[in-house]
């Protein structure tokens, strides 16, 4: 030893660590698929970021085609508990690398125990966005994760905490952000162009969407031989298999998903929050009003109404299936107006849509590309345009909303803490029980 310290890379020691683990175990040797630089345009192997997905039913393909068409990514592997899905993302990676290299999982455990992985894009039913999403973090990963942050309250703050005690970098789905026009009008409110703001009025959809043709496919069967079944439900409450409760649908039934609430408050009301700067607080009061299927595998209210009350007094009504409603984020002020939604921007007086925010001004965060903004974090370590902390400060509106529902009442929230104020059985439902042996990592 000539008593010489050498500057190892955090590529190099990961590579070390991942063939040691690998012999240890007694595992072939895991070798990146960017070993081979073959394409000279793109950065060199050891400074791409190298990547997984897991979950490919709906947003897992396209996220993963995204990231795809970064030249700066290397995706080496897919997991999907349905072999035909994992099959079809496994041929996508293939034919842009014109390889075979790409891995397949059908469990999430045993994708963790790579430790060439530098981030995971995770798009998998509700019921499982916490449990994953945290022991991605604890294997070293930094995530790319679906909206809503988490099934309930209780998850999203353990979530929140796992991201800060491991130090990753966390980007949700809610890629509105990114959007200008989304942009432009949370810009324009945040420095007071329409005044004090009265009321916001969020418009969501309402009913249930047959996203993968199996409406009325309701009768009871043993799960296909390509799915596995039990894996699927993980936590949730047992549910005997038939085909319109799982794939895309789930999302209309309460144990996996939450309805059009649920599945929209990660984008309209995360816009209206960045507008007020609400990102890192919520509501103090909710009371809200559902209607339900009379019957069926679905149960989550198909038409909805929710008046939230904010510190400052603001009143903000949520709703899906009211017309009175628009569609989208429109904030109400003393001196105009502002309305957005995908593709649409209108503004009272009519000359606000050309106001320029001046240097002086606030300044929102500025991203044009959700998934750029999520691999530039990853490198700078700064934190992404829609973190963990605010995802969840988004989608606890919807919980605190279903919460009302359940209960039939109008509920106070004390937003510092995350604690219903003097009400035991809504309390209560701030968490959920796990199906054994599945238990929230510590």
């Amino acid at each position: 030893m000539s008593g010489r310290k050498e500057k190892i890379s955090r590529r190099q020691f990961l590579k070390a660590a991942s063939l040691t683990a690998a012999a240890s175990l007694g595992f072939p040797a895991i070798v990146r698929a960017s070993a081979l630089d073959l394409d000279k345009k793109r950065p060199a192997a050891s400074n791409r970021i190298v990547m997984a997905g897991i979950g490919f039913g709906m947003m897992g393909l396209p996220n993963m085609e995204a990231f795809l068409n970064k030249d700066e990514v290397q995706w080496v592997a897919v997991c999907d508990v349905d072999k035909n899905h994992l099959a079809q993302a496994k041929d996508i990676v293939d034919r842009k690398y014109g390889t075979k290299d790409c891995r397949t999982y059908t469990d999430f455990r045993q994708l963790f125990l790579r430790r060439d992985i530098d981030a995971v894009s995770i798009a998998v039913p509700d019921h499982w966005h916490a449990l994953l999403a945290i022991e991605a973090a604890r294997a070293g990963y930094d995530i790319y994760g679906e909206k809503p942050l988490t099934h309930d309250l209780a998850e999203g703050r353990a979530l929140c905490q796992a991201v800060e005690r491991y130090g990753r970098i966390w980007q949700t789905g809610s890629w509105q952000r990114s959007v200008e026009n989304f942009h432009q009008a949370a810009e324009l409110v945040r420095n007071g162009r329409i005044g004090k703001v009265t009321r916001i009025e969020v418009g969501l959809p309402e009913g249930h969407y047959d996203f993968a043709g199996t409406f009325g496919q309701d009768r009871l069967e043993p799960p296909p031989p390509e799915l596995d079944y039990e894996l699927w439900l993980g936590p949730a409450p047992y549910w005997p298999y038939c085909r319109s409760r799982v794939h895309m649908n789930w999302r209309w039934n309460m144990d996996f998903g939450g309805g059009q609430l649920m599945d929209w408050v990660g984008h309209h009301v995360d816009i209206a929050h960045w507008g007020m700067g609400w990102d890192r607080t919520g509501p103090v009061e909710i009371e809200a009003r559902g209607e339900y299927p009379a019957g069926g595998v679905y149960n989550s209210p198909t038409r909805y109404w929710v008046e939230a009350k904010y510190a400052d007094g603001t009143p903000m009504i949520v709703a899906g299936g009211y017309p009175q409603i628009w569609s989208g984020t429109k904030w109400i002020g003393d001196k105009g107006r502002i309305w957005v939604d995908r593709g649409q921007f209108k503004a009272e007086p009519a000359s606000l849509q050309t106001e320029i925010i001046g240097p002086e001004e606030i300044r929102l965060y500025k991203s044009r590309d959700h998934y750029q903004n999520f691999l530039d974090c990853v490198r700078s370590r700064k934190e992404t345009i829609t973190p963990a902390e605010v995802a969840h400060r988004s989608a606890s509106v919807g919980h605190l909303s279903v919460i009302s529902m359940t209960v039939g009442r109008k509920i106070k929230w004390d937003p510092a803490q995350e604690k219903i104020i003097g009400d035991p059985e809504a309390e209560r439902l701030l968490s959920r029980s796990y199906r054994h042996p599945w238990c929230l990592p510590g």
